[in-house]
């Protein structure tokens, strides 16, 4: 991935790992000889290992540069968007419950990538900030030839 870089922060794949590791410990140490405790524990674990997987496979989810922007997709393929192909960039704000989250929207012809803070690694509104400037960089170039 080219230009401008956004990754996760590297604590949440560790989080994420010691959460797997928790749930086995816990299961160990408390389960019975149930069946069914065990599989979920299989299970969870198993998520949360996965999911820690993704973070240290793909730890970048959006790039950009002048050209377009590279989002991850799926569990870890990259997906390159010129401008031109990107209908909207937005910042989505809702609240529920007293907790405020913003998501940064990327709508781009029938797929719409969103990205949280933890998928940044910083604020989304500094990263749709950073996006509007290479998009306007990116339509200055292109009115000069």
């Amino acid at each position: 991935m080219s230009g401008q870089p956004w990754r996760i922060k590297p604590v949440l794949p560790v989080t994420k790992g010691l959460g797997a590791v928790a749930v086995m410990v816990l299961v160990t140490a408390f389960g019975r000889d149930e069946a069914v405790q065990w599989v979920l524990a299989g299970a969870v674990t198993i998520g949360c290992a996965l999911w820690a997987l993704r973070d240290l496979v793909a730890p970048i989810r959006l790039a950009a540069d002048a050209a377009g922007v590279t989002v991850i997709a799926g569990f870890a393929r990259r997906v390159w968007l010129p401008w031109a192909q990107i209908d909207r960039v937005r910042l989505d704000r809702r609240e529920r419950l007293g907790i405020a989250t913003q998501l940064l929207e990327i709508d781009a012809d029938e797929a719409l990538y969103l990205f949280s803070m933890h998928d940044l690694g910083t604020d989304p509104h500094d990263v749709l900030a950073e996006l509007e400037r290479l998009r306007a960089e990116s339509s200055k170039n292109a009115g000069d030839q």
